[in-house]
């Protein structure tokens, strides 16, 4: 799997849905255009929803890493991957 520079991250473990999402969406509104963050986010209900609704924003999903410690890491594009 190729990896990608990241430009930004946010760590999400300290909060429950849906709060979640609007913590990383506070985030993604911080980037540049084609800019990446990484969001670490607890297993379970957030990485179901989170990417999820980042995609339903327009954002393209790069990756997700588990980080075998209960978290995982969403790898995240700010906008579409033909903009």
């Amino acid at each position: 799997m190729p990896e990608y520079p990241v430009d930004e991250s946010v760590d999400i473990t300290d909060v429950v849905c849906p709060v979640t999402f609007v913590k990383a969406k506070v985030a993604m509104e911080e980037l540049e255009e084609g800019q990446v963050i990484s969001i670490r986010m607890n297993e379970g209900e957030p990485v179901q929803n989170v990417p999820r609704s980042i995609k339903d924003e327009g954002h393209q999903i790069l990756k997700l890493i588990d980080n075998k410690d209960g978290t995982c890491s969403l790898i995240v594009r700010k906008g579409r991957e033909d903009a």
